[in-house]
């Protein structure tokens, strides 16, 4: 049994979980989180923009996070943000 306490986690465990279900890698520059509710919907998550900025360090070039993060983020990161606000929308964006 896994316990996370975490719920930024939640979109990026999705995530992971679809790309070994559907056998399709997710791209090794992406990075995906978010907070996901029990109708599918990404909600926002505390401290987004320290995550894009550590995100973005780390060399990552493609940021998947919370629409409502997205709108709030001020910094000058050289990072592609995308913006969602549901489980399908992120797996249409990942694996397109």
């Amino acid at each position: 049994m896994v316990r996370i306490d975490e719920p930024a986690v939640d979109l990026g465990i999705i995530v992971a979980v679809a790309s070994s279900y559907m056998d399709k890698p997710v791209d090794p520059k992406t990075v995906v989180f978010g907070e996901v509710g029990l109708g599918g919907e990404v909600r926002g998550i505390s401290q987004g923009g320290i995550r894009i900025k550590e995100a973005a360090k780390l060399g990552f070039t493609r940021c998947i996070l919370p629409h409502s993060n997205k709108k709030t983020f001020q910094g000058k990161e050289d990072i592609k943000l995308v913006g969602v606000k549901s489980v399908e929308e992120t797996l249409e964006i990942v694996f397109s």
